[in-house]
């Protein structure tokens, strides 16, 4: 049964397992791996009411008011969407008692969004086809939604611990 609480704690583990994949992004960027913003994702969707869906370059686009803002803020709604995605697969009682494959597995399977959507939009191409290091690329995307995953597991322990 769909209910506020249910709502509301499948929202924090979206925006948790965001916040850890954020975290693995800025750790790698530390140690000097190239990681993706999201203001291009924001330019992206800051132009999609102007009916404007794909691009040869997305950083040749023109750019949107807020467009850092907005790809952040896409970026954790997507989170959301992905972790209401998983607790529909798996069932609410799955929120009470986490389990570590399910979660990764989705946050694996999550990777087909940038690989067959936002990437072939945004100019890169099916699985960052049209960059310099098209392989390297994938699986580094492979990777950080794999952490997204972990990211998943990890805010839905922590809350089922705090609301135990």
């Amino acid at each position: 049964m769909l209910t506020f609480h249910l709502v509301g704690t499948v929202a924090l583990i979206g925006i948790g397992a965001t916040a850890v994949m954020d975290t693995w992004l800025a750790l790698l960027s530390r140690l000097g791996v190239p990681t993706t913003g999201f203001t291009m994702v924001g330019r992206w969707v800051g132009n999609m009411p102007r009916g404007r869906f794909t691009y040869v370059a997305i950083a040749k686009a023109p750019p949107v008011r807020f467009e850092v803002g907005l790809g952040w803020l896409t970026h954790y709604a997507i989170g959301v969407v992905f972790a209401a995605l998983l607790v529909a697969l798996q069932g609410a009682a799955w929120v009470e008692q986490p389990t570590f494959m399910p979660a990764v597995a989705c946050g694996v399977a999550t990777v087909a969004a940038p690989w067959f959507v936002m990437q072939p939009a945004m100019g890169s191409g099916f699985l960052a086809s049209k960059t310099p290091s098209p392989l390297k690329n994938s699986l580094r995307n492979l990777a950080n939604h794999a952490v997204f995953g972990a990211g998943l597991y990890l805010a839905a322990v922590a809350l089922a611990e705090l609301t135990a």
